[in-house]
């Protein structure tokens, strides 16, 4: 799985659209990236653009961007509503797939770093990649804005995280940091009355409300008069929701009142809980929310899990495919409300991904003809993945028919667990089936490398040798992940509804395919290394003792298969 982080950079300039695509084009010019938005702004003349790739990628990108908005914006002469620092105000790195927030507060110390060094740009560092408490806050990093910046940076307490004389005149300040994603989500009510909306927004945001004295007249608690301190300042009754920003705004296109919340970390507090507690308050106050609509993108991650909570409250089992814990998320949050959700666009992971058509996304007939035809791949290891797959497949069937079952009720817990992992295996498995075909075709591709001079050849080694241990480690994966499909099936035989016994056990027949499959193309591939030691000395010793575990698990579940189907003739 590649690691993927996230870059919104914020470029003062929202109106001459030169400059703007002069900077986006400098982002672009880093192959590994992807623009997935361009967002400009005449009023705050801001323009923010977010792009993802693969951490190396997107540094380069965002300090090409950096470098090419100080060579096009004046600072001195920039005007706009949005307060701001600086050419690049300020410029997040979040962490998408596989990366951690320890990870991205180190790339951006990088970033800053070599903006510093390279600009002479001052930076900051915020958020959780701040050095000091009082710089987690963008907003006070931000005061005095540019124009206050050279009298900021002649006090101590202000010297920058990166960055020394002599300072870049017109670019001003930028702000670097990691930061977690931040989700745009809109509820939908059915009603025009923006007051609603705004006292359920002070229910759920984590800033709360000013505490009211009831009044005898109105439901509406924003009708009460403010309590307030001894010093005249409003008493504050905190929200329920932590990391939640939520104001309430009428929307002349909808002709309808929506709640607009910010989730500054999704993991904390979840769309489905917000969704749920919102839906709450408004039956309490004689309105309905009708749905939602998300604004930008979100991770793949925070909406299933919204997914699998709705699957939850039905009582329906979470061994089901990704695409149908997507769709209850979607009914169930209402996101086709006043705009349609297309999954390919909203979803980050599928709006990045490779659109070219993979293996896996073949009709049954156009895999098996690709697999026969005169071409080395796709081949065996795609067959072992592809097998191992079925073996998955089939767990989560008998697992999902057990839950099912009214006399099985005492396993509905254990078999959507079961389920749940055996869609994981089936999932990793699937793209397996693709990896080892992209494998070989690396492998190909740095066989094809010049090797005329010495630096060519040293080149051409060193890839080699990355394409070699690549179209090693795949199978290797392969067989590990199949190993295991045969140690689930042992368990859906014991616990498993008995009626689909076989289907247990023809999961065990597969994943033995794919464990002696992916076990013999990693000791074909071995031949390529100089010497074994070179990849790993004792690989050898590893696959005999999957190959042999994975013929006593599968004789056990054989063992087992028989013992039940004598036991019920």
């Amino acid at each position: 799985m590649k690691k993927l982080i996230e870059c919104v950079p914020n470029f003062s300039e929202g109106i001459d659209s030169n400059k703007i695509n002069s900077i986006v084009d400098a982002i672009k010019f880093i192959e590994g990236v992807t623009v997935l938005d361009v967002d400009s702004g005449r009023d705050t003349n801001r323009t923010v653009v977010t792009f993802v790739g693969e951490p190396f990628d997107v540094l380069e990108a965002a300090f090409l961007g950096i470098k090419r908005a100080s060579e096009l914006i004046d600072m001195t002469i920039h005007k706009g509503t949005h307060p701001r620092l600086g050419a690049t105000d300020v410029c997040p790195i979040i962490p998408i797939q596989d990366v951690t927030i320890e990870e991205c507060i180190k790339y951006s110390h990088q970033l800053a770093k070599r903006v510093g060094q390279d600009l002479n740009i001052p930076v900051y560092l915020y958020e959780k990649s701040a050095q000091k408490p009082d710089r987690e806050n963008l907003a006070i990093i931000r005061e005095g804005e540019f124009e206050g910046l050279s009298s900021k940076l002649k006090r101590s307490n202000w010297k920058p995280d990166y960055g020394v004389e002599p300072l870049n005149q017109l670019a001003g300040a930028t702000v670097i940091g990691c930061r977690e994603f931040l989700i745009a989500y809109n509820i939908n009510l059915n009603t025009k009355d923006k007051r609603l909306a705004t006292d359920i927004a002070f229910e759920i945001r984590e800033l709360g409300r000013s505490k009211r004295k009831k009044n005898p007249k109105s439901l509406n608690l924003l009708d009460g008069e403010i309590v307030r301190n001894k010093d005249g300042s409003p008493v504050k009754v905190s929200g329920m929701f932590k990391n939640i920003k939520a104001i309430g705004w009428y929307v002349e296109e909808y002709k309808r009142a929506q709640i607009s919340i910010n989730f500054t970390n999704y993991k904390i507090s979840s769309l489905h809980h917000v969704f749920d507690a919102v839906c709450e308050f408004a039956n309490m106050r004689g309105i309905r929310v009708t749905g939602s609509e998300l604004v930008g993108l979100i991770p793949k991650e925070a909406i299933l899990a919204s997914g699998k909570h709705y699957l939850n409250k039905q009582g329906r089992t979470l061994g089901v495919s990704e695409n149908d814990v997507l769709d209850c998320a979607i009914q169930s949050l209402g996101l086709n409300d006043v705009s349609t959700f297309k999954v390919s666009e909203k979803i980050i992971e599928y709006a990045i991904a490779d659109k070219a058509t993979k293996l896996m996304d073949l009709s049954g007939v156009n895999l098996i003809s690709s697999i026969s035809e005169s071409s080395p791949a796709p081949g065996g290891g795609s067959v072992s993945a592809f097998a191992g797959a079925l073996g998955a497949a089939l767990l989560s069937m008998v697992a999902a028919l057990t839950h099912e079952k009214k006399e099985f009720i005492n396993k509905k817990k254990k078999m959507s667990d079961f389920g749940e992992k055996a869609q994981k295996y089936q999932r990793r498995l699937m793209e397996l089936v693709d990896e080892d075909t992209a494998a070989f075709h690396n492998l190909m591709s740095a066989n094809k490398l010049p090797s005329k001079t010495p630096l060519d050849k040293k080149n051409k080694a060193k890839k080699l040798f990355l394409a070699n241990k690549l179209a090693t480690d795949t199978p290797l994966e392969t067989a590990k992940v199949s190993l295991e499909i045969i140690r689930m099936s042992i368990e859906i035989i014991k616990h498993g509804n008995p009626n689909s016994v076989t289907d247990g056990h023809v999961a065990a027949e597969v994943g033995l395919a794919g464990a002696r499959g992916g076990c013999m193309n990693v000791l074909i591939n071995l031949s390529s290394f100089e010497k074994i030691e070179d990849y790993d000395s004792k690989i050898v010793e590893k696959v005999d003792n999957i190959l042999k575990e994975s013929v006593q698990l599968h004789r056990k579940a054989s063992s087992l298969t028989k013992k039940i189907i004598s036991h019920n003739i």
